[in-house]
């Protein structure tokens, strides 16, 4: 239903004239700079940054490699998390998400680990094709980013939009002990990682609405629960989350009153009063 409303919604555009400012708008991506406060930061990983890249969907939008390549060139991170979505069309080849996926990333210098999820698009094979590109890809599974005696768990789902099984409630619950990030292409099991005492929270899925009322609005989320945690920073319980707007776009190559971006997040330890 979705999807033949953003078919249907795209042929109008045509017809009315402003495909042409619409697919310019899916062009104008923006960096975006979060600081991001926790009381529990472990000491050493104050100022830790990480790059997050969600929905990127580069087959159905080629031209957005360039313009997204040049706005990362040059940065310098800690980590760089990708929370699904890296293919866009269902027929369409990995390599054609893929190839342009590794030349955005070129002039990105990543200090650590580069981290992967799957989304509700991507097929099976995509967690083969990422690792080839350097992602260790996380499917309810749990891993230790370390500083001498001090940790971060980090806990990656598999997409629990479309493919939710319990193993994904599994691993959050059975993550090691200590200051955990979830990484989950939806946010809708974000009450779930609150429960099990994650800090933060970064997803994707949404594009933000895409297309958008004005002021930014989202006409649709496609979340089926937490649907607060549709877009931008929002809170869940003590946990705090980030839902970006995604980089690609869906199968209408247009944005309205909404923006792709990537955004860079820095954890900063705040002091306890």
């Amino acid at each position: 239903m979705f999807s033949t409303a953003v078919r249907v919604f795209g042929l109008g555009t045509r017809l009315v004239g402003a495909y042409a400012a619409g697919k310019r708008n899916a062009l104008n991506i923006r960096l975006v700079a979060l600081s991001l406060s926790f009381p529990d930061l472990p000491p050493s990983f104050d100022g830790y940054r990480i790059l997050q890249l969600s929905d990127t969907h580069l087959d159905c939008l080629p031209e957005l490699t360039s313009v997204a390549a040049d706005l990362l060139d040059g940065i310098e991170v800690d980590l760089l998390t990708l929370t699904g979505d890296v293919q866009g069309h269902p027929h369409a080849s990995i390599m054609a998400s893929t190839t342009p996926l590794r030349s955005l990333l070129e002039g990105v210098r990543v200090n650590d680990r580069r981290l992967a999820v799957l989304g509700n698009h991507d097929p099976t094979d995509m967690a083969d094709a990422l690792e080839k590109l350097g992602f260790e890809v996380l499917l309810n599974h749990s891993t230790i980013l370390q500083r001498g005696d001090q940790r971060i768990v980090v806990t990656g789902l598999d997409d629990v939009h479309r493919f939710f099984t319990p193993s994904a409630l599994s691993a959050l619950l059975d993550a090691p002990e200590g200051f955990r990030i979830a990484l989950v292409h939806s946010a809708e099991v974000a009450d779930h990682a609150a429960a099990a005492n994650y800090a933060l929270y970064l997803s994707g899925h949404t594009h933000g609405g895409q297309i958008c009322l004005p002021g930014g609005r989202p006409i649709v989320t496609r979340l089926r629960r937490c649907r607060h945690a549709g877009v931008g920073t929002w809170r869940e319980g003590g946990m705090i989350g980030y839902t970006s707007c995604g980089l690609g776009v869906g199968d209408v190559p247009l944005r309205f009153n909404c923006l792709g971006e990537v955004s860079v997040i820095t954890l900063r330890r705040s002091v306890c009063q």
